[in-house]
């Protein structure tokens, strides 16, 4: 039974990797890998019922990963939709290539850390194609982006999937993540934006179009400025929503969902339905990707059979073994994925590792989550921010690894040497 799951998985995780070759979406690949893995499971264990309960409990730690998830994207949509980022993109003024290369990599970094690395990336890689006139700028630029937006990501527990869930898992707390990654995600951005703004330095910036944004003729700016408010203070409020009552995150962020909600319909109450229909929660919720929340659940609960038959355990304990450090196993598994998706390889670790014997906070989660979030970076496919920018760009992939993926890799080492530095200093 173990040698079929494991080649089921494997296979599964190809068909995965091999999304865009194929022409199948991964989401069709988790759940039929998921729904294979556990009929396996069951014909073969012996107690249908002990197999129930064990699905049950899966299904409930996926459960709060996909509503969380579902919820902050909602919120995010819905600021997209009253043109609530260009709060912050409306205010980048500079006059060089190389000075705006800071701008848009800080707003990147940040930006990200609030909503998530894959919106973060879509926001900024559209506005410079309104700003930048020359695809050759245009490209370095997006190169940024996927670094920083990811980099961002990494040391907020709602900035990448991965991130949001260990802190659901409860590997990692809020406050001590953002302690732990702040310095190494930041040295990663920064390491890279030195490199490539370096290379454009003296050259000057002509704007494609005008810096000012646009607010479309059915949202005023107070409309937009209030919703982009009460959006990210909703996503901000939840790490301290669970400290204060000890709830799982999914609630938090469906409660300020719902509050959004109400405040939305109180604030164009009184326009007509046409005009009220698109910049209606309702509307941002049609808009979300549902695609990536199937392959969310489907990936969990795929992982979930290893965990349960104990192959992921022995295969920590082979690594252990063959390996010796917990920290050049962590940093593998970042390396791995910039050529496979990191939510399975996170997942995967989750199951490898028991919080009995690595509780919460400790050093190989915090180090989980920068590996696993900024090492997407080094490849365009290794992220879903990469493969955003790759499509809205078309960014030939030799083109990044070239120009864009040797810097990312000195960022993501420059980053693991300074966490390691600063949890030697600090333990």
């Amino acid at each position: 039974m173990l040698i079929g799951l494991v080649v089921v998985f494997v296979m599964a995780y190809v068909a995965i990797a091999l999304e865009h070759p194929l022409r199948v979406d991964k989401s069709a690949s988790a759940l039929i890998g998921a729904g294979v893995l556990w009929t396996i499971y069951a014909v073969f264990a012996g107690d249908p019922q002990r197999v129930a309960e064990q699905l049950n409990g899966s299904l409930v730690g996926a459960a709060q990963i996909v509503f969380f998830l579902m919820g902050a994207m909602t919120i995010v949509e819905l600021i997209d939709a009253h043109d609530g980022f260009g709060v912050v993109t409306t205010r980048i003024r500079t006059s060089t290539l190389a000075r705006l290369m800071w701008w848009v990599g800080g707003i990147s970094f940040v930006l990200s850390a609030i909503l998530d690395n894959l919106t973060t990336a879509i926001v900024m890689v559209s506005l410079m194609r309104k700003l930048l006139a020359r695809q050759g700028d245009r490209l370095v630029f997006a190169g940024v982006i996927v670094i920083a937006a990811n980099a961002g990501g990494a040391w907020s527990p709602m900035g990448d999937v991965t991130t949001t869930m260990l802190w659901i898992g409860g590997q990692i707390s809020a406050l001590a993540v953002v302690q732990a990654v702040l310095l190494p995600a930041l040295v990663c951005m920064l390491v890279p934006v030195s490199i490539l703004a370096w290379g454009m330095r003296g050259r000057k910036l002509n704007w494609a179009v005008s810096s000012e944004g646009e607010v479309g003729p059915q949202v005023d700016a107070w409309e937009r400025n209030l919703i982009f408010i009460l959006g990210v203070g909703v996503l901000l409020a939840v790490p301290a929503f669970k400290m204060l009552t000890h709830l799982p995150p999914f609630m938090g962020i469906l409660f300020g969902l719902g509050l959004l909600w109400l405040a939305g319909d109180l604030l164009h109450r009184n326009k007509d339905v046409v005009s009220r229909q698109p910049l209606s929660l309702t509307h941002a919720l049609a808009r979300i990707d549902m695609s990536s929340l199937v392959f969310f659940t489907g990936i969990l609960l795929s992982v979930a059979t290893l965990e349960h038959t104990h192959v992921l355990s022995d295969l920590a304990a082979w690594l252990d073994h063959a390996v010796g450090r917990q920290d050049v196993i962590v940093m593998l598994i970042g390396l791995v994925s910039a050529v496979v998706d990191n939510v399975p390889l996170v997942a995967a670790a989750m199951g490898m590792y028991s919080l009995a014997q690595y509780p919460t906070d400790h050093f190989l989660w915090e180090f989980l989550a920068y590996c696993a979030g900024t090492g997407g970076s080094i490849l365009i496919i290794g992220s879903a921010a990469g493969v955003a920018a790759m499509g809205i760009e078309k960014i030939n992939f030799l083109w990044y690894v070239k120009k864009i993926g040797w810097v990312a890799l000195l960022g993501y080492l420059a980053g693991a040497a300074a966490h390691l530095v600063q949890y030697r200093l600090l333990h």
